[in-house]
């Protein structure tokens, strides 16, 4: 078995795939560098930083959707978000370690749609656990293509999210964590499980060693478990999704800062349907 068969074998089976080693060490101190040199304020009721695109303060959100999710992307910049801060921050739109897994999950026509960081200190916790589509999903009237299905030996899948630990995180230190298996789930999570995830022997904190990335369903039941590392947490969120899918009616915006390849440009385009509207990311002209 080849190593692109058995990520898309664990991705199928947990919802989730981590690739160790996608980040060298001066990689990853370049980025947290660069990241230091924004002087972030300290965390406060959301951890989130750099966000791109804002969520629209006239849009109709679920009754159960967080605040301080929704509050944190209203109050973050417009525009390109840390994708401002340096071409390190470009460079992992389209990193080799992560494209082929997105290819199996999403196609030749995927864009970002969405991208923010989090920065979380020793003793915080944030948010509950969630589903942002599948069978625990806030939404009720779910959109074909926005769940995680299995057809034809073929997974059609609406969103994918990229996260790179830029900090050690695991069981030991907390971040993320997620029921392996339930983007399958054709039931809503319990009750009894959602109120007391950080004990339950259900829920799972895959080890994530600094310069390690993650790849996920937003399907996939996850959350934010309690920081107890004496270190920062430290991740970048990119979030992907077929061509002709979006969340919000905002855009994440070209950088001025750095100049794009034209893969990346691709990207950052408005949503079209596959290979008619949207080029394939993987055609010769855009490598």
């Amino acid at each position: 078995m080849n190593e692109l068969e058995l990520q898309q074998y664990l991705f199928d089976l947990q919802g989730y795939v981590v690739i160790e080693n996608a980040l060298s060490q001066a990689e990853v101190a370049d980025i947290n560098r660069l990241i230091d040199a924004q002087n972030l304020p300290p965390p406060g009721e959301s951890p989130r930083f750099g966000s791109a695109p804002t969520i629209a303060s006239s849009m109709i959100m679920p009754d159960n959707f967080p605040e301080s999710r929704m509050k944190a992307d209203r109050d973050a910049p417009v525009g390109a978000g840390f994708l401002e801060w340096g071409q390190a921050f470009c460079d992992l739109l389209d990193h080799p370690a992560i494209m082929p897994v997105l290819r199996l999950r999403l196609g030749d026509c995927f864009r970002l749609d969405r991208l923010y960081g989090m920065l979380m200190r020793q003793g915080m916790g944030y948010g509950e656990l969630h589903a942002d589509y599948g069978a625990s999903a806030p939404q009720s009237n779910m959109q074909p293509g926005e769940y995680y299905a299995f057809r034809s030996n073929q997974i059609y899948e609406g969103f994918i999210v990229v996260a790179w630990a830029l900090t050690d995180a695991g069981a030991e230190h907390g971040g993320f964590c997620c029921i392996p298996g339930s983007h399958k789930s054709h039931y809503r999570l319990p009750r009894h499980i959602a109120d007391t995830f950080e004990d339950s022997p259900h829920v799972a904190i895959p080890k994530l060693p600094a310069g390690s990335v993650i790849l996920f369903s937003e399907s996939l039941t996850h959350g934010t478990a309690l920081w107890r590392a004496s270190h920062e947490r430290r991740v970048l969120l990119y979030k992907y999704c077929v061509s002709s899918l979006a969340w919000t009616s905002k855009r994440v915006e070209p950088p001025v800062s750095s100049e794009l390849t034209p893969r990346q440009k691709i990207l950052l385009r408005e949503p079209g349907d596959p290979l008619r509207h949207f080029p394939s990311l993987f055609a010769e002209a855009a490598v």
